[in-house]
């Protein structure tokens, strides 16, 4: 009987190092986003600097002012101007007590996001108490822990630190309960409520208990446990069966090729939410499709009566719902004219285009523009509008 012997192994050596050099390269990307963040700090400090005697007068405020550096923060980033408010407060607030969390920083030791959830912990204290924190928190091997862990880690010596402090923060939180949507693959949506831990954890032992009376009911279980949470939440919300037409009107991008060659391989879209083949009559009370060549809206028709505003329709629906300013995800809510309407813009399909209210209020800012599809930021900078 012969043994077959194993293929011999890669040295030792060269196995590791594969794995040491994307270790240094980790170090790297954490060095060069500490690097990004004394430039925001130190390009935010230029341009208040730059516009300190307008504050000085009352003819800006502060508020104002740190949204046209945000906007030109997530323009030079290349980030949504959710992130680049971040951005530019970790980059604040590092160097305000958290001195040896920049250094772990600044070496690469620590990234972004576990600097980021302990500037977030430490939000609400003043330059001595993140002194506090940040002295309690060399104590901990910071770079071993996870994310979450450096998360807690962080809160615990905040609330320990200023425990009213940290009340009043609980209190805050509490506060800003609020449910949300956001697009997910393959036409679905993620429904997301921010709630109060006991209230969060009441609702997902309701939904469990409408899963165990469904398997103890005479009737045959044909759905597994994930749909029939998520059918519960449906019929508990609507007042009516998941499998019923919602009472929604729901436009549908289909592309004119899709019409003309039944077997072309072109899915409809659903603005704001992406490719979709799922969508039937029978899923909503009324759709309205818009037929689209390249990419572009060129006509419409409608399953129900037509209303006033069906242009601003077919804008949210050119731009897929989502501001056309770079790297913005932002759902659109206003409607705005590339071409100033005092400037003498028409209000037409080609002059009109959706933006976040972010956006289109930082327009309106002294030095910003918008110049043959590029916003002009106030530093000259020139950023080509998504189309």
């Amino acid at each position: 009987m012969t043994a077959t012997l194993p293929a011999p192994a890669r040295a030792v050596p060269e196995r590791a190092a594969g794995f040491g050099r994307i270790e240094e390269l980790v170090t790297l990307r954490n060095r060069i986003d500490a690097e990004i963040a004394l430039e925001v700090r130190a390009a935010a400090q230029r341009e208040v600097e730059a516009r300190l005697e307008e504050v000085a007068a009352g003819l800006v405020d502060v508020e104002r002012v740190e949204a046209g550096i945000v906007a030109q923060v997530a323009l030079a980033a290349q980030v949504s101007p959710t992130r680049a408010r971040r951005l530019l407060h970790l980059a604040r607030d590092l160097h305000a007590g958290l001195d040896s969390v920049r250094e772990l920083f600044a070496a690469g030791r620590l990234d972004q996001a576990r600097v980021a959830a302990i500037v977030r912990a430490a939000a609400h204290l003043d330059h001595g108490e993140r002194a506090e924190v940040d002295r309690r928190l060399t104590v901990h091997d910071l770079p071993t822990l996870g994310l979450r862990r450096v998360g807690d880690v962080a809160r615990t010596i905040a609330a320990t630190v200023a425990p009213e402090r940290f009340v009043e923060r609980a209190r805050a939180a509490r506060r800003e309960r609020h449910v949300s949507i956001r697009p997910a693959e393959d036409g679905m949506a993620v429904l997301r409520a921010y709630l109060p831990a006991e209230q969060a954890i009441a609702c997902l032992a309701a939904l469990r208990r409408a899963v165990v009376e469904q398997w103890v009911a005479p009737e045959p279980v044909t759905r597994p446990r994930g749909q029939l949470m998520a059918d519960t939440l449906v019929e508990r919300l609507t007042g009516q069966d998941a499998s019923v037409a919602a009472q929604v009107e729901i436009q549908v991008l289909v592309p004119v090729e899709s019409l003309l060659d039944e077997g072309a391989p072109l899915p409809a879209e659903i603005p704001g939410f992406g490719p979709s083949d799922l969508l039937s009559e029978a899923q909503c009370v009324g759709w309205r499709r818009l037929v689209t060549r390249d990419g572009i809206v060129v006509g419409g028709d409608s399953r129900r009566r037509a209303y006033t505003g069906v242009l601003a329709d077919l804008i949210r629906a050119r731009d897929r719902g989502r501001c056309t300013e770079p790297h913005c995800d932002a759902p659109i809510q206003h409607l705005d004219h590339r071409e100033r309407w005092a400037d003498g813009g028409p209000t037409s399909l080609d002059n009109g285009r959706g933006a976040c209210a972010f956006h289109n209020l930082i327009r309106e800012q002294p030095g910003w523009s918008l110049d043959r599809g590029a916003t002009v930021t106030p530093a000259g900078r020139r950023y080509p509008l998504r189309q």
